[in-house]
């Protein structure tokens, strides 16, 4: 196989890889989807201040609007708050709730699991190498993204 050939391999393989994982995510838990469990953990990684729907949906890559659907989802759940920001009334803010962080410190055990199943025979090596090489693709896809747009504003 040629390194075109691999590239369109690596390509179709992300793109199937990414529905099988959601599959297998969603029946971790049948309380919360694999896209809502990434909406949670960037809101947990944004830290402080609270992140903006606007920030979250280009974190994940997506809508506003289906960022949003998520997060009315997950506050009548009782996971997440949605607050006007206090500065600017058309920002909507996005705060993870003490049920959510008691809920997700009761599944912890669960997605060890999960995770190390993910990664069984990986070592340091093979993982590093694919952190390097999907840090390198979502860098090159940023930059797609930018000339895109860049392209649209001409």
């Amino acid at each position: 196989m040629d390194e075109k050939e691999q590239q369109a391999y690596i390509l179709g393989a992300i793109l199937t890889l990414a529905n099988r994982l959601q599959v297998l995510g969603d029946k971790l838990d049948d309380r919360m989807t694999m896209k809502q469990w990434l909406l949670i953990a960037i809101i947990l990684k944004s830290g402080s201040p609270a992140p903006t729907l606007s920030d979250v949906a280009e974190m994940i890559g997506s809508s506003r609007q289906n960022v949003k659907k998520m997060a009315l989802i997950l506050e009548k759940q009782g996971f997440v708050t949605l607050t006007k920001d206090s500065s600017d009334a058309r920002m909507v803010r996005l705060q993870l709730t003490e049920k959510c962080m008691v809920y997700f410190a009761g599944r912890s055990a669960r997605e060890d699991q999960f995770m190390e199943a993910l990664f069984h025979s990986f070592d340091a090596g093979l993982t590093g190498g694919l952190y390097s090489g999907l840090t390198r693709l979502a860098d090159n896809i940023s930059r797609m993204e930018t000339d895109a747009a860049d392209e649209e504003k001409e």
